[in-house]
């Protein structure tokens, strides 16, 4: 099998979706952790924009008993559940900061729902998730070698 050089993860759900967005960012970690994919990004499509909503995503525990579950598909080196973030905003700050994963939304829709100004507004988002155009994200789609898509 290929490995891949550039991963693109779309979150096309919301919040009535918890387990998509849990899925996308542990595939993203372990894309950079075990195969070292040289680009990983996170992008909230149009049907997820609203997650990028200041504070929405802290709202997503990740429960010890779900911690338990994942750390336990991985060696103990690998993945400790005491090690793990609590909620998804930690998560998705940790990949950002510390893995040099991506993350990104469709700023257009931002405007079009009414909580930015323009499409580079960030005021209303996590400072953590870049908006982008339709232009920057048919770009990112185009020059994936693969898309995952939950």
């Amino acid at each position: 099998m290929a490995v891949p050089n550039n991963i693109l993860i779309i979150i096309n759900t919301g919040s009535e979706r918890p387990y998509n967005h849990y899925a996308a960012y542990t595939f993203a970690w372990m894309a950079r952790k075990f195969y070292n994919i040289k680009k990983v990004t996170v992008m909230y499509g149009t049907y997820g924009i609203r997650m990028t909503e200041k504070g929405t995503l802290a709202g997503f525990p990740i429960l010890p008993e779900t911690k338990q579950v994942i750390a336990s598909e991985f060696e103990r080196t690998v993945l400790k559940a005491e090690k793990m973030p609590d909620n998804l905003e930690q998560l998705a700050r940790f990949e950002r900061d510390k893995m040099d994963i991506s993350i990104v939304s469709l700023g257009t829709f931002h405007v079009l729902e009414g909580f930015a100004e323009e499409i580079r507004d960030t005021s209303n988002i996590e400072d953590f998730i870049d908006p982008i155009t339709l232009y920057e994200a048919c770009k990112l789609m185009l020059e994936a070698d693969q898309i995952l898509y939950f």
